[in-house]
């Protein structure tokens, strides 16, 4: 089996910033495509930033010039800097983990609430 823990969701003012992590444990030697997705209330999940195993990333329109997608391969960890962020940005996040044979993992999803 393949756990994945987030941590670093919670509620932050506008402008401010958060960081999310997601460490991958268990059966898995290691990943391949790593990301992060997002559902609002009433709304479709979203991919919010994806990043290869070798380092190329991808990001929603939305987030691009806010938020970073990194990831450390030994930890299999990703994390997600989310900066200037807006109420717009409140959501459920979570973590996407491929792993061997395209298998996939999803996290538990960590809220994100922008709010003053």
């Amino acid at each position: 089996q393949v756990q994945l823990v987030e941590s670093g969701g919670g509620l932050v003012q506008p402008g401010g910033s958060l960081r999310l992590s997601c460490a991958a444990s268990g059966s898995i030697a290691r990943a391949y495509h790593m990301g992060w997705y997002r559902q609002a209330p009433g709304k479709q999940r979203e991919l919010v930033a994806l990043i290869t195993r070798g380092g190329n990333t991808n990001y929603a329109d939305s987030v691009k010039g806010r938020f970073t997608i990194s990831r450390d391969n030994a930890k299999i960890t990703v994390y997600l800097q989310m900066n200037s962020l807006k109420p717009e940005d409140t959501a459920v996040y979570s973590c996407y983990v491929q792993g061997f044979a395209l298998s996939e993992y999803w996290g538990q999803g960590t809220q994100v609430t922008v709010s003053s």
